[in-house]
C-alpha cells in the first residue's frame, strides 16, 4: 500500500486514481459522522451545496431527518444541529438519516466520491479505519484533509499521521510512504501523539472555535485516541454508513 497524504482536495491532481481514499476533518466533521454513526444513525449524507442538502432532504420522511449544517464553526440558521461530535447522542440520532454540510470536510468527501474504496477517518476511529485498509489492501492510497477554505489545517495533518502510524504499524513493510507530506504529517503527530488535543488547540482552527466560545467537550472528543470501531463508508455517492 502507498500512501499519499494532501493537505485539502484541491493539492490531489486530477490524474491521481486511488484505490481507497480517506478524508479527515478532525476538527469536527469526521468525528461527528463517527460519533453518530456509532450512536445509531441510519446514514449521513453529506453535501457541499446546501440547495443539493435540502433538496435531498424534503424527499426524506420528516421523522427519520435531521440536518447539519456549519459555516465558520457556527451552525446555520434553521439547522437541527450544527457540527458537534457531542451533539449527535443516540436520543437524537438514532434511526435518522443525518443530511451535513460543513465549511470544509463534505467539501472534501465531493472531492472523493468517485473512489472505489471511500472512508473518513478522525483520531477516535483511527485504529478501526486502520485495520479496515489493512484488510482490504489497496494498492494505493490517498489521504485527504479537508484543510480551512482552501488552505492547510494542522490538525488534519496531525490526524493522518496518526493514521499513518497505525497502517505502518499493521502492515508493516507493504506500507510505503508515497509523498513529503506523509512524511510531514506522521512527524507531526509524533510531536503531539501524547497530547493530542495540545495539537487541535494549537491549531488555527482550534483558536478559532476558542474565539467562539467554550468548545472544550468538542476538542477532548476530537482528541479522543481510538474510543470507536465505527468505519464510515461511502455506499453511495455521498452516502456514509458504519459497515
Amino acid at each position: 500500500m502507498q500512501i499519499s497524504y494532501f493537505h485539502v482536495p484541491a493539492e490531489m491532481p486530477s490524474t491521481v486514481e486511488p484505490e481507497a481514499a480517506v478524508v479527515i476533518d478532525v476538527l469536527r466533521a469526521t468525528t461527528t459522522i463517527a460519533w453518530a454513526l456509532r450512536n445509531g444513525a441510519e446514514a449521513v449524507q453529506a453535501f457541499a451545496d446546501l440547495d443539493d442538502l435540502r433538496a435531498a432532504a424534503e424527499a426524506w420522511p420528516a421523522q427519520q431527518r435531521l440536518l447539519l449544517g456549519e459555516r465558520g464553526g457556527q451552525k446555520l440558521e434553521g439547522f437541527d444541529l450544527g457540527n458537534s461530535p457531542v451533539a449527535v447522542t443516540s436520543d437524537v440520532v438514532q434511526g435518522k438519516r443525518l443530511f451535513m454540510s460543513t465549511t470544509n470536510g463534505t467539501r472534501a468527501l465531493d472531492r472523493a466520491r468517485e473512489v472505489p474504496l471511500l472512508l473518513t477517518a478522525a483520531l477516535p476511529n483511527r485504529g478501526a479505519v486502520a485495520s479496515r485498509l489493512i484488510d482490504h489492501r489497496p494498492a494505493s492510497l490517498a489521504i485527504i484533509g479537508s484543510g480551512w477554505e482552501g488552505s492547510y489545517s494542522l490538525e488534519d495533518s496531525l490526524a493522518a499521521g496518526a493514521l499513518i502510524e497505525r497502517l505502518q504499524q499493521n502492515g508493516g513493510a507493504t506500507v510505503v510512504i508515497g509523498n513529503d507530506e506523509a512524511t510531514a504529517a506522521l512527524a507531526l503527530w509524533k510531536q503531539y501523539s501524547s497530547d493530542p488535543e495540545a495539537g487541535l488547540r494549537c491549531a488555527t482552527h482550534g483558536q478559532r472555535l476558542i474565539r467562539l466560545g467554550n468548545h472544550d467537550a468538542d476538542f477532548l472528543c476530537c482528541a479522543g485516541l481510538d474510543q470507536l470501531d465505527v468505519v464510515p463508508t461511502q455506499q453511495a455517492p455521498g452516502v456514509l454508513q458504519s459497515v
